[in-house]
């Protein structure tokens, strides 16, 4: 696990050469067909090279949740145990992580005729506005999600209207039982925060030759896509729909998508500082040795793996 840009796919597929490992995708955009360059997915070569699980699930239009997410990644896990296989977590959305490994409250299921309600008032007041009614609702949910994050707020607003009860609260509440597996945990943290903001700004300048706005305009020309999905509201995805909609210049596109992807790394570090039990990795400079020698601890003498059968 790791902030965005911070090089998780490289460490995973060097994991992968030297054990028998399948990669479950931990990326809450890459389940969506036709999103491949904009959420940085693995080409070809990789998905060929290295068993990939939760990539390619969903169109655009459909919706996903955590709950979705921890169903799926359990049912892939038991299948890769099975075959005597490690499965192998990569990603960046914490939220999925922490609905596998903690379990999710029963809190209610996504509410249309709510959350229609939520978006029309976003409309005509803006995100900003309901996140400040947000914070006087549930304050706890205001300081952990972020002014920009539509999808979030719609979520905690949409929670509330329908129970009464905070986000926040439910959160708190007791939630599936844990899975009956351990889980190493393996955290690539940057040390220098100028660093990843310019790998940042690089990525995205490579996706933008790659044809980033192609993959955007591509989308645009399905009648039942809009700027109101949670695959479209994606960070990236959501400043180019607006500059392709005429809302913004090239330029201010290109500032604004770096600037929400430098807000997602800065969550997601947040989330890493409160996570208990990881390996923090130096994300500028690792010894893999150590990392494989983790590993090999943690599976110890089990008799689940094939040890020793790299995947390639």
């Amino acid at each position: 696990m790791g902030p965005t840009a911070s090089g998780k796919t490289g460490l995973a597929l060097r994991i992968a050469a030297e054990f028998p490992c399948e990669i479950i995708s931990v990326d809450s955009v890459m389940i969506y067909r036709g999103m491949d360059i904009g959420s940085a997915k693995p080409d070809k070569t990789v998905l060929q090279t290295v068993p990939h699980h939760l990539i390619d699930i969903l169109d655009p239009a459909e919706t996903y949740s955590a709950a979705n997410f921890r169903a799926d990644a359990l049912r892939q896990i038991r299948a890769i145990h099975a075959r005597k296989h490690i499965p192998l977590l990569v990603g960046g959305t914490m939220l999925y992580f922490s609905s596998l490994l903690r379990g999710l409250s029963n809190m209610p299921g996504a509410n249309a005729q709510v959350r229609e309600k939520i978006n029309l008032e976003a409309k005509a007041h803006g995100w900003e506005a309901l996140h400040a009614y947000l914070a006087g609702i549930d304050p706890k949910a205001a300081t952990q999600i972020h002014p920009n994050d539509p999808q979030r707020i719609q979520r905690a607003l949409e929670v509330y209207e329908v129970s009464g009860i905070p986000i926040s609260v439910w959160h708190a509440k007791s939630g599936a039982p844990r899975p009956m597996f351990e889980a190493l945990k393996i955290a690539l943290v940057p040390e220098d925060r100028g660093r990843l903001h310019e790998r940042i700004r690089q990525r995205f300048e490579v996706m933008l030759a790659d044809g980033f706005l192609g993959e955007v305009e591509a989308l645009r020309c399905r009648e039942e896509l809009h700027s109101g999905l949670p695959s479209i509201r994606s960070v990236g995805y959501r400043q180019a729909w607006s500059h392709l909609a005429g809302e913004c210049g090239y330029e201010a596109m290109c500032e604004k998508a770096v600037a929400a992807t430098r807000q997602l790394a800065k969550r997601q570090l947040t989330w890493l500082r409160g996570e208990t039990d990881l390996i923090r990795v130096r994300a500028e400079q690792y010894d893999i040795g150590n990392i494989y020698r983790a590993i090999d601890s943690h599976i110890g003498t089990s008799t689940c793996y094939t040890k020793g059968t790299p995947s390639r």
